[in-house]
């Protein structure tokens, strides 16, 4: 029977890909019918994605917009459910466009099955996201 990484461990590898900028590699974590969603995303913005293709659009030139420098907190709970995780959590860098601070401060809720990613709810605030180039990123929609 094969053994796979729990949710907890998953997710950290995750944040570890994100860091290199190894998208596609974070992507492969996902299923192929995994579902991304931004439940505090402002209207126009994408706030739900169904599937590991779409996943892969949105995020493959996140690079380009955030340079991710750290994940200076992150706080894995465990769940009643052993697929599921909660995570607060804080990423650090910069904006590629203008070289701003950019400071997020996150709360996920990350099920896992099969060592697969199949659903993601991020919820971000989109009151603290700079107006420039990690906007462009995010406002994005499917």
């Amino acid at each position: 029977m094969p053994t796979h990484p729990r949710p907890a461990d998953l997710f950290r590898h995750g944040l570890r890909l994100l860091l290199e900028k190894n998208i596609a590699a974070w992507v492969d974590l996902w299923d192929d019918d995994g579902v991304f969603e931004f439940p505090f995303a402002p209207d126009g913005w994408s706030r739900r994605l169904e599937g590991k293709a779409a996943v892969a659009d949105y995020m493959r030139h996140y690079p380009d917009h955030i340079d991710l420098h750290a994940f200076p907190h992150v706080h894995l709970h465990e769940t009643g459910e052993p697929d599921t995780v909660v995570v607060e959590m804080r990423g650090v860098g910069r904006l590629v466009s203008s070289g701003a601070p950019f400071d997020m401060t996150y709360i996920a809720v990350v099920t896992a099955v099969d060592g697969r990613i199949t659903h993601y709810r991020d919820y971000w605030n989109p009151l603290d996201l700079p107006q420039d180039g990690a906007a462009d990123f995010s406002r994005r929609t499917r």
